[in-house]
């Protein structure tokens, strides 16, 4: 091995380190405060009637569990080289089963949160009240329990194998290596696909609905509010976000699958190794910025914020008062914009 190919490969392994042991804590605690805000607000009782928040809660709920225990994990993995799972089956199988588990829930939690907008802003009255509560719950607990049976193959598969003297690894076995990554792809792409698809229809009904004068929307039953847009939109960029920075993870592991028998030089390795662990990176970004995605697209999110932090600093209650009326003028009149 060359001096450049040593230099490179050091530099590659240390940008690594530096990821896991600095990027990711901040973006896990960023993640938790921020979700614990966001289902802070949620839970307030002028929020959490409507069924698109409840659905954000479920999302908040997941994606904490994903930080605080496959996100940590791989802190201390790639981060300090704290690796328990080489050493124990019982953590290996856990270490594995929930990275697969949590981050499947929260996109297809999303696909539900948007067949309820879907629902919502329709024009037949009949399908509007198809938007309910008793749907959610229903819909969330067929699609928890259908995701936690189909990834027992991951507790049944994985196991700590010997890569040579004094190396052991918890992963697949070679020939099961395919099967997980190319089923990964497949899965991804039918989520990503039936976010665009609902996306797009949702916002057909929407352009539909803006025809309609105010003054006979205002009669039907159950017609979309100021909030329900500004919920659709915050569930639109939850679902661009997830794309963006989920996809190509997946595709990586297709190419590593097909070339998984060709040999490779140490350079090449730790190449390929960084490109993981960075991708790997960027799939934990959408866990960690729903709150961040509020705030932006929301400003009935930010007016409560705002609300907050005046009576956690003592504001005087008159101009909290005043805050409300604005709130209130701004986010639950019903209007004849999207969603």
């Amino acid at each position: 091995m060359s001096s450049s190919d040593r230099y490179h490969i050091n530099n590659l392994n240390t940008t690594t380190v530096y990821i896991y042991r600095y990027a990711i804590p901040i973006l896990c605690i960023l993640g938790n405060i921020g979700n614990i805000l966001s289902a802070v607000i949620f839970l307030k009782k002028s929020w959490k009637k409507n069924v698109c928040v409840f659905y954000f809660l479920i999302c908040l709920f997941f994606n904490t569990c994903y930080i605080n225990s496959y996100m940590i994990s791989t802190i201390f993995i790639n981060g300090f080289n704290i690796s328990l799972q080489n050493g124990n089956v019982i953590l290996c199988k856990f270490y594995m089963y929930i990275g697969f588990f949590f981050s499947t829930l929260f996109p297809t939690i999303l696909i539900l949160g948007s067949i309820d907008r879907l629902l919502i802003s329709s024009q037949n009255v009949d399908t509007r009240l198809y938007s309910s509560r008793r749907l959610a719950y229903f819909s969330i607990s067929l699609n928890v329990g259908f995701w936690f049976f189909f990834f027992f193959h991951v507790l049944i598969k994985s196991n700590i194998y010997r890569i040579y003297a004094g190396f052991y690894l918890c992963y697949f076995e070679n020939t099961y290596v395919d099967f997980v990554s190319y089923s990964s792809l497949v899965i991804n792409s039918i989520v990503c696909c039936l976010m665009i698809l609902l996306a797009m229809l949702t916002f057909k009904n929407v352009r539909r609905i803006r025809i309609i004068p105010t003054r006979e929307l205002r009669r039907q039953l159950r017609t979309m509010t100021k909030k329900d847009f500004q919920l659709l939109r915050c569930l639109f960029v939850h679902k661009i976000v997830y794309i963006i920075f989920s996809i190509f993870l997946n595709v990586y592991y297709v190419y590593d699958a097909a070339t998984n028998t060709q040999a490779r030089t140490s350079l090449e390795a730790t190449i390929e190794n960084f490109i993981v662990n960075f991708l790997s990176f960027l799939h934990h970004i959408p866990f960690c910025v729903s709150c961040l995605i509020f705030l932006i697209v929301s400003k009935a999110f930010r007016i409560e914020v705002k609300r907050m932090i005046y009576k956690i600093f003592g504001k005087d209650a008159i101009v909290i008062r005043e805050e409300e009326n604005i709130a209130r003028d701004h986010v639950e009149l019903n209007v004849v914009v999207l969603d």
